[in-house]
């Protein structure tokens, strides 16, 4: 069953009928088959931990193989990779300019849990690694959860597995932001799905901690409200604001510790000193969609970039090409959220210089690994395909991750 018709199923039921279950925050509104559901939780859950023992025997088996004079021991040093530290540093330290003078790139999301993990005694990579592992499982249970609303049988399970073997899956096991980030996003589209507005909007703000792609997530928590006409619950509606409460917090904090901007400044301050923190460290700054295409262009395919980084850029490209389908196919299937979400970041990643990490942002466009899932479930054949192009490509980037080499 398609989103749209799971939709106007639910607006055949008696409003009067419903209207108290929305109304309780936690408890789940009946949407779907319960047994499906309860099944393709527990399959989802055995897919993440499977593909996450073959993720780091993979790693482990390229360590040993591929790095020279490493003792086995430091095996789990390995996965304190490029971001890492900085999450590392703020977590023991704050924002504290001394280490990177462009720290306040990073959002204060996962520093804050990784504050909690290191309280309990579990310090370094391993922290990163566990907060990976569990809100990649609550990910996983409500990507699977969506869908078997969206598709037929067994959808679930497959979105799980192919977004755990997608190119750039290495940054769901490592302490990076895409794990806990769709930890809170995904239950939040569920519980939004649902009915459940003020859950959805205190998961979504929670998301919002992690990564700029919270703002994309509010927006599309208001448009799929707004659609949503048989869970529609105006009553609920404030509850839309809260995903948009941290970044704003965060821009706040940032223009008090870092002091306002004179006219002529250059420097991180200010209400923006996020966004000039990412001019700054990785010259992430706007340009029309087509200058960045260009830009990009050339680092694939000119002289301006070593051979190894014109095949990432060249993949930069493809995965671009991807959202914009993707886009265009949700709006076509009328799936006016989902494609409030995509959209925005593929606007986002195709105004900033050239497209950069797009292949790691494609682990959020959970719709994305829906109507993979769909389409693969209904013709096998295509998942021999699918598996065939990115398993090697997947298996690539996480020798390189470890390797301590771009990725990604």
């Amino acid at each position: 069953m398609s989103a749209v018709e799971d939709r106007d199923e639910a607006s055949a039921q008696p409003a009067g009928a419903s209207v108290a279950a929305r109304r309780r925050l936690w408890r789940p509104v009946p949407v779907g088959d319960p047994v499906a559901l309860r099944e393709a939780s527990v399959s989802a859950l055995w897919v993440w931990v499977a593909t996450r023992l073959g993720t780091f025997l993979l790693g482990w088996v390229a360590v040993y193989h591929f790095v020279e004079n490493e003792p086995l021991g430091s095996y789990v040093r390995r996965w304190a990779q490029w971001d890492w530290h900085h999450f590392e540093y703020i977590a023991r330290n704050g924002y504290d300019s001394r280490f990177d003078p462009n720290i306040e790139a990073f959002f204060p999301g996962l520093p804050l849990v990784l504050r909690a993990v290191h309280a309990v005694g579990v310090d370094g990579a391993l922290a990163g690694l566990l907060v990976s592992l569990v809100a990649g499982a609550f990910a996983s249970v409500a990507l699977a959860q969506l869908g078997e609303l969206d598709g037929p049988r067994g959808t679930g399970e497959r979105a799980v597995l192919l977004l755990t073997l997608s190119p750039a899956a290495v940054f769901l096991a490592a302490g990076y932001t895409e794990a806990l980030f769709l930890g809170f996003a995904l239950p939040a589209w569920l519980c939004a799905r649902r009915g459940q507005w003020w859950a959805a909007g205190l998961l979504g703000a929670a998301a919002s901690t992690t990564r700029v792609t919270g703002l994309f997530l509010a927006a599309a928590l208001v448009v799929q409200f707004v659609t949503d006409r048989p869970r529609r619950d105006w009553g609920q509606a404030p509850a839309l604001v809260l995903p948009f409460l941290p970044v704003l917090g965060y821009m706040a904090y940032l223009r008090n510790l870092r002091g306002p901007c004179t006219p002529t400044s250059d420097e991180v301050c200010g209400w923006l000193a996020w966004q000039r923190a990412q001019e700054r460290g990785w010259g992430r700054s706007f340009e029309w969609p087509w200058t960045v295409f260009s830009n990009t262009w050339d680092a694939a395919f000119g002289q301006s970039q070593a051979i190894a980084f014109r095949m990432d850029f060249r993949l930069e490209l493809l995965a671009m090409a991807v959202g914009v389908a993707l886009t265009v196919y949700l709006l076509v299937r009328r799936e006016w959220g989902e494609a409030t979400y995509v959209g925005l970041s593929v606007v986002a990643l195709g105004t900033s210089t050239w497209y950069f990490s797009t292949p790691r942002a494609s682990l959020l466009w959970f719709p994305l690994w829906i109507a993979l899932a769909r389409a693969t479930v209904r013709r096998p054949k295509l998942l021999v395909l699918y598996l065939a192009a990115v398993a090697p490509l997947a298996a690539h980037w996480t020798i390189l991750f470890v390797d301590g080499r771009w990725a990604g």
